[in-house]
């Protein structure tokens, strides 16, 4: 988990703002026609692309980076006015050139990686996918990987180069992307021995975005098990809601940027609604209640809308890094913004031993200390007063 820098708080608007134009510098590329398509995406055309991974972790080189953006921007400014200014040119040519001089840059190195033409490429992250991605993963992957992703698979130890694992944050520190692009590509020592191979003619696009969600749940329910909590962000995948008798749609259609409960229900009655969330309700693939069992739960006050997507029991379970046959009773809190950020393990319905997930600062998950005569209230606090504040290529809590 990436801990954001105490007295820095300006780095993640900073990082986020960079992020954001390179990627609009990319859309444009690509409008212009610069730019192509690689994977049925528009490519990035450019060998090199902004290191907001190293800059997150370095705010010395960020500041020094932040200081020559804004004496160049200056010195440009300047020079451009008085192209207009007669009057005022000479000042303003000197000025220029005095902004120009105090634009000390830091080294290359430090704030520009290798790209790829996928580096900025993203899909949907769904349900359905991680469900598909798992029986790929188990099929082309585990074998050197792991069951667990923590690169102990049968044949690690006969490698070139022993496995990462993505019990980690290796995850949250490289872009889909470029991740993608090695999956697809392969991998190479500075040598050139070949320490992953290439899965282009074996796996379609599709399949490998596929994997990558998967991946995202293994590092998850991985760091959970730990005791580390998450350790990147956990969005809530996409996944299909049926409410009462009603038809389904979509969870972000749903959930209309409210606080959302899900909720692993076995056997018994489903809770009853809370005006603080929309409540989710998770069964098992092949036990999902009747649409008049669910009207009957809503005229009675109780959760009624049911995630109807096949696997997502288990993919829940598997970002709580719980086993799924022993899923039952288990909650997960997502904020506004759609991260997942705390769990009570079954046997906790009040939440009086919730655990925080994901929070600022980093760190291990958190048992939410509490002072009020509600738990729940407490950590609803501690969530919207600590926001996910996400930079592409490298996460903050």
């Amino acid at each position: 988990m990436t801990v954001l820098l105490s007295g820095n708080a300006w780095v993640n608007p900073f990082l986020g703002a960079l992020e954001s134009a390179q990627i609009a510098l990319g859309g444009v590329a690509h409008a212009l026609g610069v730019a192509g398509e690689s994977h049925g995406q528009p490519a990035w055309p450019w060998a090199k692309r902004l290191a907001v991974e190293i800059l997150l972790i370095d705010a010395g080189v960020a500041r020094q980076l932040a200081l020559a953006l804004a004496a160049t921007g200056s010195a440009l400014l300047l020079a451009i006015t008085g192209l207009f200014w007669r009057r005022r040119r000479v000042v303003l040519f000197g000025a220029a050139v005095l902004a120009a001089w105090f634009a000390t840059w830091p080294d290359s190195s430090l704030w520009l990686a290798d790209a790829v033409p996928t580096s900025f490429q993203t899909t949907p992250f769904t349900v359905a996918a991680v469900t598909h991605g798992a029986a790929l993963y188990a099929r082309n992957c585990a074998i050197c990987h792991g069951d667990t992703g923590r690169g102990d698979g049968p044949r690690a130890a006969s490698l070139v180069r022993w496995p990462p694992t993505v019990v980690g944050p290796l995850l949250g520190h490289r872009l889909d992307g470029e991740m993608f692009w090695r999956v697809m590509q392969g991998m190479q020592a500075h040598d050139g021995t070949q320490t992953m191979p290439g899965f282009a003619g074996r796996l379609t696009d599709a399949d490998t975005w596929a994997i990558l969600d998967y991946l995202k749940v293994l590092a998850a329910g991985g760091g959970v098990q730990d005791g580390d909590g998450w350790p990147v962000p956990v969005a809530l995948p996409a996944l299909d809601v049926r409410c009462g008798a009603a038809p389904a749609k979509p969870l972000a259609d749903w959930r209309a940027n409210q606080r959302l409960r899900a909720v692993a229900i076995d056997t018994g009655a489903p809770p009853r609604e809370d005006p603080r969330w929309q409540t989710l309700l998770l069964f098992r693939d092949g036990a999902l209640p009747s649409p008049s069992d669910a009207a009957r739960w809503a005229a009675n006050g109780d959760a009624s809308c049911v995630a109807v997507t096949p696997g997502a029991w288990n993919a829940f379970a598997g970002m709580a890094g719980i086993d799924a046959q022993r899923f039952a009773g288990s909650q997960l809190i997502a904020d506004r913004d759609g991260w997942l950020r705390a769990e009570a393990k079954p046997g906790d319905p009040a939440w009086a031993n919730a655990t925080l997930l994901c929070a600022a600062g980093g760190g291990r998950a958190e048992r939410v200390a509490h002072t009020r005569t509600d738990p729940l209230t407490s950590l609803l606090l501690r969530i919207d007063t600590e926001p996910v504040r996400y930079v592409k290529g490298g996460y903050v809590h």
